[in-house]
């Protein structure tokens, strides 16, 4: 009975590993954003500094203080509290480009 016990717990965990970030998207494009990560290995993160999705100089990250999805001025910023389009999060099963947020 033992040896069943570290099985069954060792495939629990792989699950829980294997699990995809939540992801970002446009609300009314649909337009993928990255992965709400804090993995700066990760090309898709948002946390990754030389990344499409995390670099500050990148049109398509949150992180660039002048770009669309960036800027505490913009209507589609994660960054302005007053935005109506602010990026959407999507859940863990994945992302769906038809799918609107």
């Amino acid at each position: 009975m033992k040896p069943i016990i570290p099985a069954l717990l060792a495939v629990l965990i792989s699950g829980i590993a294997q699990a995809d970030p939540p992801q970002l998207g446009d609300r009314q494009t649909g337009k993928y954003l990255g992965n709400l990560s804090a993995n700066p290995y990760d090309p898709n993160s948002v946390s990754n500094p030389y990344g499409r999705y995390g670099s500050e100089y990148s049109q398509d990250s949150i992180n660039n203080p002048h770009g669309q999805y960036g800027s505490r001025y913009s209507n589609d910023s994660a960054n302005n509290p007053y935005a109506t389009n602010a990026p959407a999060i999507h859940g863990n099963d994945g992302y769906n480009p038809g799918y609107r947020y």
